[in-house]
């Protein structure tokens, strides 16, 4: 199997990205350049060494450029990493708390607007039906986020089959541009009924935990599950929180966001202005309103 350097399966997975996105009309090599944050003479070296191992094809011509070939797409998949790391499913708009991605492998393609992806997940997949909408990732590395539609099943590879519809890469944004303000908060000192009561009011599925004025943990809606499940309706909320907030300044982009959210394995994080919160941003809100409108 062919080993790339990093460089060089960022510069694929962009220009996969833009070829889909422009249904197959050549990419320039200042648009590659652009999406992954390096310098156009930069993309055109390493194009040159893609196209020796047969993964690029160059397009002549004013409206020429780069297009993937076959190769390219049955050489990229996100490979098991040597630890674990979440890779976020989402169903019908619902997180699938039980459900990461494994590896992802797109097929060789004839025509673009029929690509296809066969997904191979870590969880019980019976859940996901055909005709299901469903967004992946961001993958750990590139954080790219495929969206489509659930055509097929395979119970045995635990796999299940999509229909493309999007490939995109998160966005330069900074939390700051999509945080949610003001700050939804939740007392320590309430019970688990009345933080319940305050998740479902707002529609949210998670909210920071105050105390004396300082934040000291997060309340989700697994912590009321397992609370009913426990007989712990009565309790504290900071009982069953968990004791961890993460603070992220309002100019950091969103990719940097995702991955601080992997690496402190927290799916909310508090946005503050010069080290005073002043919101919140979820991985849900980036993955089913921000990311996929890109």
């Amino acid at each position: 199997m062919l080993e790339l350097t990093q460089i060089q399966k960022d510069i694929l997975y962009a220009l996969i990205t833009l070829y889909i996105k422009k249904m197959g009309s050549s990419i320039k090599g200042e648009e590659i350049a652009e999406l992954i944050n390096r310098n156009p003479g930069t993309v055109r070296n390493q194009m040159q060494a893609l196209r020796a191992l047969g993964l690029v094809e160059g397009v002549p011509g004013p409206k020429g450029g780069y297009r993937p070939t076959a190769k390219a797409y049955e050489l990229l998949s996100i490979t098991k990493p040597e630890e674990s790391v979440l890779v976020p499913v989402i169903v019908n708009d619902t997180m699938m708390e039980d459900l990461s991605v494994e590896e992802i492998n797109l097929p060789s393609i004839s025509h673009p607007e029929i690509c296809q992806a066969r997904v191979r997940l870590i969880g019980d997949i019976k859940k996901i039906l055909p005709g299901d909408k469903v967004t992946f990732g961001p993958t750990p590395v590139n954080e790219l986020i495929i969206s489509g539609k659930v055509v097929g099943r395979d119970d045995t590879a635990n796999t299940v089959i999509i229909d493309i519809e999007k490939i995109v890469a998160l966005p330069k944004d900074t939390v700051g541009e999509h945080m949610s303000s003001p700050i939804i908060s939740i007392d320590a000192n309430a019970n688990v009924v009345e933080g319940a009561k305050l998740l479902a009011e707002k529609q949210i599925y998670c909210a920071p935990v105050k105390k004396d004025g300082k934040f000291v943990g997060v309340f989700t809606l697994d912590h009321v599950a397992k609370a009913i499940s426990e007989g712990k309706l009565s309790a504290k909320i900071e009982e069953v929180m968990r004791p961890k907030i993460v603070l992220v300044e309002k100019d950091t982009k969103i990719r940097e966001a995702i991955r601080l959210m992997r690496d402190e394995n927290v799916r909310i994080l508090v946005v503050t202005d010069k080290g005073e919160p002043v919101g919140v941003i979820t991985d849900q809100k980036i993955l089913t309103r921000l990311a996929p409108q890109q």
